[in-house]
C-alpha cells in the first residue's frame, strides 16, 4: 500500500517537471498537472496542498539526495583539499550539466528577476550546494592548500555562471563550442568532460599557491 502510494506520488511529480519545464511556474495549474497525471484534484491536493507545494516536492525529490552527495565529499576528512575540489566538480558537472524538465523549470524560476517567497526558497535550496563549494575552498585556505589572496565569492560566479551561460543560453552556447549543448549524447561525451577539465585547470591555476608547482 505503501509502495503504491509513492508510485503514485512519483508518478505525478514526473508530469508537473514536464508542466513546468513547458509552461513555467506561472503558467503551470493544478489542474493541468492532475490531469496529466490522471488523478482528481482531491488527490493531488492531498499530496502537496497547493501548486507550491508540487513544485516544492520536486526539488526535495531531485536535490535532496544531490546535497547529500557534496556534503560528504567536503565533510571527507580522509582527503585533502584539491582532492575534495575535484569530486566535487565531477560530481557538480555529472549533475547539472542536462537539458533535463527539472533543470529546465528550475533555471526559468531562479533567473527570474521579481523576488517572491517561491523564489527565496529555491534559493535558500540551492544555496546549500553554494556553501559546500565556498567551505572547500575556505577550508584550503585555512590550511595553505590555496592562495589566502583568493576571492571565493567570484569563484562562485565562476562556476555556476560558466553553466549557466551554457546550458541557458544554448544557440549562443552551441555556436560558440561548435556543437549543441542540448544534445544528450553531446553532454555525456564531449561537453562534460571538456567543461570537467576546464574548470579543474582554471581553478587549480588560481588557487595554487605562489611557487608551488606541485599541485
Amino acid at each position: 500500500m505503501e509502495k503504491d502510494k509513492t508510485d503514485k506520488k512519483d508518478h505525478i511529480l514526473d508530469v508537473a517537471e514536464r508542466v513546468f519545464a513547458e509552461q513555467g511556474y506561472d503558467g503551470a495549474s493544478t489542474r493541468m498537472i492532475s490531469g496529466g497525471a490522471g488523478v482528481n484534484m482531491a488527490m493531488l491536493n492531498y499530496y502537496f496542498g497547493s501548486k507550491e507545494g508540487v513544485f516544492l516536492a520536486i526539488f526535495d525529490r531531485r536535490i535532496s539526495n544531490f546535497q547529500a552527495v557534496l556534503l560528504s565529499i567536503g565533510n571527507d576528512e580522509s582527503i585533502n583539499s584539491w582532492e575534495k575540489l575535484d569530486k566535487y566538480l565531477d560530481n557538480y558537472i555529472d549533475k547539472v550539466v542536462t537539458n533535463s524538465c527539472f533543470h529546465i523549470m528550475l533555471n526559468r524560476e531562479i533567473s527570474k528577476s521579481k523576488k517572491t517567497d517561491l523564489t527565496d526558497q529555491i534559493t535558500d535550496i540551492m544555496m546549500k550546494n553554494v556553501n559546500v563549494f565556498l567551505n572547500i575552498i575556505s577550508e584550503g585556505i585555512r590550511k595553505g592548500d590555496f592562495n589566502k589572496d583568493a576571492d571565493q565569492q567570484l569563484l562562485v560566479a565562476t562556476i555556476f555562471g560558466t553553466k549557466n551561460y551554457i546550458i541557458n543560453t544554448p544557440h549562443i552556447s552551441s555556436k560558440v563550442l561548435g556543437y549543441d549543448v542540448l544534445d544528450t549524447d553531446v553532454q555525456n561525451n564531449l561537453l562534460k568532460p571538456r567543461f570537467k577539465k576546464y574548470m579543474k585547470t582554471l581553478l587549480k591555476a588560481y588557487l595554487q599557491n605562489e611557487n608551488d608547482n606541485n599541485k
